[in-house]
């Protein structure tokens, strides 16, 4: 069993960090290297949109990253404590990373409320 809990500054230098320190928790696990890169770009996608759009201007405020595995699955739960904002419907390159983490793990549960938005990211790991 495997639990970690670390967090960040809400800010985009930080996304380098943070893609370091999830895939060197993901090696520990057993992962082949395309799992582990499928689920480093999921957590990047949830961690970029909290930087991204949890907070507003001058707001500073943290990331958080927990980590932990159960029974063969992994969880990962991607924190902020902003304010949610929808997906936009506009056309244009950005703005799939929530269908992007959909398509590369088990599962994605976002649940938001005033105190911010929870990205849980499952995934079966190898017996």
């Amino acid at each position: 069993m495997e639990f970690v809990h670390r967090s960040w500054p809400a800010d985009a230098r930080q996304l380098p960090v943070i893609r370091r320190a999830v895939r060197g928790w993901l090696q520990r696990l057993g992962l082949d290297t395309a799992a582990t890169a499928d689920l480093v770009l999921a957590v990047d996608e949830a961690a970029t949109n909290s930087i991204e759009h949890a907070y507003g201007p001058g707001e500073q405020d943290v990331v958080e990253l927990l980590l932990w595995t159960e029974l063969n699955v992994l969880y990962v739960e991607i924190v902020d404590h902003g304010t949610w904002k929808p997906p936009s419907r506009a056309a244009s390159f950005r703005g799939r990373g929530i269908q992007l983490m959909r398509a590369i793990t088990d599962s994605v549960l976002i649940h938001y409320d005033a105190r911010g938005t929870r990205v849980l990211l499952c995934q079966a790991l190898p017996s």
